[in-house]
């Protein structure tokens, strides 16, 4: 009858329901290891930038805004890529893969979404408003870079770690010589564990003319990522001199160094899921190197 529903849609608050559920996959809420992988470096810029525990305030502002604006930057991700990803084994099953989102839905939200993070950014000082700026740029054109450069995992590594100078300028109004040392940390750090993530797809984007470090390394991309892992110590061991951090700072950066070891074993044939789980495996180091700043202030202190 042309009055009946038909029972394979779904109608009313399981419409509702089913319509935040595609956007809340979207986002990539039920996939929070990029969270993680956004939030570690964060963490350690609003420990290091307080001396201690940072402002509940600033702590809050940030720590949600890395959740809204990861989840933005997956948005528009996937609204770059929305004729590419059907190619790809790994993302064939997203939603605009599958059509359950529109490109109108899909800006929207990114758009809704932005406004909130700026919204707490609007509650810190004009000098972190002004880096959020450079925030919100780095996170639209990351998407893009992968057509036209083989490097898009640093300009991710640019946007992911863009936070640190702005923490630093929330937390105490400057943004000194340590932020910039994190923020190339950072940069090198994303560049390591998105060029495992990029190996994943090699073969898909190679076939479609998708760029990455993957592909521009080769045959040589396990060294390249060890020689980045290697740089990626220096750098927090320079920031650990730095800032004056002593034995439960460096005994944590060991055992990170031995993540980084772990990583090299899983991705020693290339194979799509050992290379997947090594890049997994980076929130682990970077909950790690929290432990040890956390360890440095609040007990060696």
């Amino acid at each position: 009858m042309s009055g009946e529903l038909d029972s394979s849609e779904p109608s009313g608050p399981y419409a509702v329901l089913e319509r935040l559920r595609t956007y809340a996959q979207l986002a990539r809420l039920d996939r929070p290891i990029g969270n993680f992988l956004l939030l570690w470096p964060v963490l350690w810029a609003l420990w290091i930038a307080a001396e201690g525990f940072p402002d509940l305030d600033i702590l809050f502002i940030f720590v949600l805004g890395v959740v809204i604006m990861r989840a933005a930057g997956c948005v528009i991700n996937d609204y770059a890529d929305r004729h590419i990803d059907g190619h790809v084994k790994r993302t064939r099953q997203r939603p605009f893969a599958t059509g359950r989102v529109t490109e109108r839905e899909a800006l929207a939200l990114f758009v809704v979404l932005c406004l909130v993070a700026f919204g707490l950014v609007l509650l810190t000082n004009p000098l972190t408003i002004l880096l959020s700026l450079v925030a919100v740029v780095l996170a639209a054109t990351y998407p893009f870079t992968k057509r036209y450069t083989h490097l898009p995992q640093v300009h991710l590594g640019t946007a992911f770690g863009w936070a640190i100078p702005m923490v630093f300028a929330a937390q105490t109004g400057t943004v000194p010589v340590v932020a910039w040392l994190m923020l190339i940390a950072a940069v090198v750090w994303a560049t390591v564990y998105d060029t495992m993530y990029a190996m994943v797809d090699r073969d898909d984007d190679l076939r479609i003319g998708v760029k990455s470090t993957a592909i521009l390394f080769g045959e040589h991309d396990r060294l390249m990522i060890g020689i980045l892992q290697v740089l990626m110590m220096l750098a927090l061991v320079q920031i650990g001199l730095h800032v004056e951090f002593g034995a439960p700072y460096f005994a944590a950066l060991v055992v990170a160094a031995g993540f980084f070891v772990y990583q090299q074993y899983l991705i020693r044939n290339r194979e799509r899921d050992p290379c997947f789980r090594a890049f997994l495996n980076n929130a682990w180091f970077g909950g790690v190197v929290f432990a040890g700043i956390l360890a440095d202030l609040h007990l060696a202190g």
